[in-house]
Order: structure tokens, then C-alpha cells, then sequence
């Protein structure tokens, strides 16, 4: 395998590491212990830069997938050993990972790149900092409003549910440890799948927008059917437990394959940025990307509370549809 893939590849496991761990193992630790429902920049400007045009498909793949390995490990795998290892241990094996990565990427050449012009007596001088003209500067590359637009409102549905329909069947009869298997190892399996496959169709099409349109509303529709799942749930019936776990592996591996063509669209706008800006710019969406899915997470478990889960799941699934919305009425040379 390709060295720069290989890097990136564990650089993207140790940056999911922690989002799985506060996606996927505190929620349902912290509920089952009976509290209320609760609340990536650098790596991303590196691939950017070691990324060629014909590479974006295969290195949005190792992104995803690196990246949701790590949070499978952290929150998934580490759940339904937590009684064993105790937090101690589980802390210390997460150090030691840490560590390797940090030796990786001190001893790594593809990361030996030139941060600035040196001057006439040979020594770096820093650029000049104007974070207002930047911000212009990143504007007015084509399709930059359009696709920050894009991620943030891409992922508000789907992360709602995601985050509270495991919490919603904790409440319904399922264990942590049944949870920490469906949820957070055998469903991400289907994510990593769908993250897989997504990106051998962008590498063979390049034109992640004409699938975005057809997957968003197939997500909408299986959204449609985890919520009337939620409306009739019945924990006396087996067939609703089997039910429960096919939808949130089907939510897992659609997810997949759009997250992967989100951040394929993202680096091909990003591309078309100058060279100098070309980090700053992937950075400034991928800043987008983790707002838009995660602050509205900061308030799902707020509204399920306030509304209980069939109400906020109706609220999901109206958010999911403005995804729909905004992909399919996309302007001539919005992306």
C-alpha cells in the first residue's frame, strides 16, 4: 500500500478514537447509570496536500473508514469490555495508541513539507495574518457557499437519530452490552462498508453530487421507517428487536456512503482553491462539517426530553427532508 495512504490511515483511526468514545460509549454509559440524555482540522489540511486529483476517491475511503475504525474501537469495542478493563486500564491503552501515533508522525518524510518561502538569509518568515481577508479569500472560490451550506445541514437528521435511537432502546429492553455489539461494532461494520463502497464509485465517476441527490432520499426514506419504528415498538415482541437492529444497521451504512461522498465533494471544491489556500480552505469546511453534525447533537438530548422520542424523531426526519431539499435544487455551478 501507498506510504502516504498508510499514514493517513492511522492518523484518521487516532482522530475517531475520541468521537467514538463520546459517540458511542458515554451516552449509553452515562444513561444506563440513570442520568438525563447528554451533550479534525490538521490531519484533513495534510491530506489535502498529499492528495492528487486521481487519488480523492481512495483517500476519502481510508479517511472515513481509518476514522470510524478508531471510534468503533473507542466506543464500541471498549464498551462491551469496560466491565472488565475498568476505566484505568482503558485510559492507559488509549495512551499508549497516542503515543505510537505521535512516533509515527515525527518519523514520517511525507510530512517533511516546506510551511513557507525562505527569505534571503535563508530563514522562514511567517505570513502575514489577516483571518478577515482569508475568510474572503475562501468565499470566492466557485462553490464554496454552496458546499458549506451542504455540511452543515447534511448530517442534522441522521446524527439526531443516530445519537438517540440507541438511547431509545436502552430504554426499551436492550443492554449496554447488547448495544455496545449492535451499535457500536456490528452497524458500524455496515458504515464502514458503505464508506468502502462510496468511494469506489467516486473514483469512478468523480461527480459525487449526482449520487448525493439519490442517497440522501433513500436515507430519508429508511429515516421514515426507524421513526414508525418508534411509534410502534413493542419490547414484549421479538420481531421489533430484529426489527430495531436492521434499521440502525441500514442507517449506518447509507450514512457511510454519504459521508464519503460529502468529503469527496469538499476536496474537489477544495481543489480548485490556489495552492497556498488550499489547506486553510478544506480545513474551513471541515470546521463546518463537525458543527453542523455535532451542535445539534449538543440539544437532541435536550429535545427528547422535552418532547419525548416520537415527537424529536418527527423533527429528525423533517430535518433529513431539508438535506433532500437543498441537494436537489442546487444551482448551475453551485458545486
Amino acid at each position: 500500500m501507498n506510504a502516504k495512504y498508510v499514514l493517513l490511515g492511522g492518523l484518521y483511526f487516532v482522530q475517531g478514537m475520541p468521537y467514538g468514545l463520546q459517540s458511542g460509549l458515554l451516552p449509553i454509559y452515562l444513561r444506563s447509570v440513570g442520568l438525563s440524555f447528554t451533550k479534525d482540522i490538521a490531519v484533513d489540511g495534510v491530506a489535502v496536500r498529499l492528495l492528487g486529483q486521481d487519488e480523492i476517491g481512495y483517500g476519502n475511503t481510508i479517511q472515513v473508514v481509518a476514522y470510524k475504525l478508531g471510534s468503533v474501537l473507542a466506543g464500541g469495542g471498549l464498551l462491551t469490555m469496560i466491565h472488565l478493563l475498568g476505566w484505568g486500564i482503558l485510559f492507559l491503552f488509549l495512551a499508549i495508541i497516542y503515543l505510537l501515533a505521535i512516533l509515527s508522525v515525527w518519523s514520517a518524510p511525507e510530512l517533511r513539507l516546506t510551511l513557507g518561502r525562505p527569505s534571503q538569509d535563508g530563514r522562514l518568515r511567517p505570513r502575514t495574518f489577516n483571518p478577515w481577508r482569508i475568510l474572503q479569500e475562501l468565499l470566492r472560490v466557485p462553490g464554496t457557499l454552496w458546499t458549506a451550506g451542504f455540511v452543515l445541514l447534511y448530517k442534522l437528521g441522521e446524527q439526531g437519530a443516530n445519537t438517540m435511537f440507541p438511547l431509545f432502546l436502552l430504554d426499551h429492553g436492550f443492554s449496554t452490552q447488547q448495544l455496545g455489539f449492535w451499535n457500536g461494532m456490528v452497524a458500524m461494520v455496515f458504515s464502514i462498508t458503505g464508506s468502502s463502497l462510496g468511494g469506489q464509485l467516486m473514483s469512478k465517476h468523480r461527480q459525487p453530487l449526482s449520487l448525493l441527490k439519490a442517497l440522501l432520499l433513500l436515507r430519508f426514506c429508511s429515516l421514515n421507517l426507524q421513526t414508525f419504528l418508534v411509534f410502534i415498538y413493542d419490547d414484549g415482541v421479538s420481531l421489533f428487536k430484529g426489527a430495531a437492529i436492521l434499521s440502525v444497521c441500514v442507517q449506518h451504512f447509507i450514512g457511510g456512503l454519504i459521508t464519503t461522498l460529502a468529503f469527496s465533494a469538499m476536496m474537489q471544491c477544495t481543489q480548485r482553491a490556489d495552492g497556498s489556500r488550499q489547506a486553510t480552505h478544506y480545513s474551513f469546511l471541515a470546521t463546518l462539517e463537525v458543527l453542523g453534525k455535532l451542535a445539534f447533537s449538543t440539544f437532541a438530548g435536550s429535545i427528547v426530553d422535552w418532547l419525548g422520542f416520537k415527537s424529536s424523531f418527527c423533527c429528525f426526519l423533517f430535518l433529513s427532508f431539508t438535506s433532500v431539499l437543498y441537494v436537489l435544487n442546487v444551482p448551475p455551478g453551485g458545486n
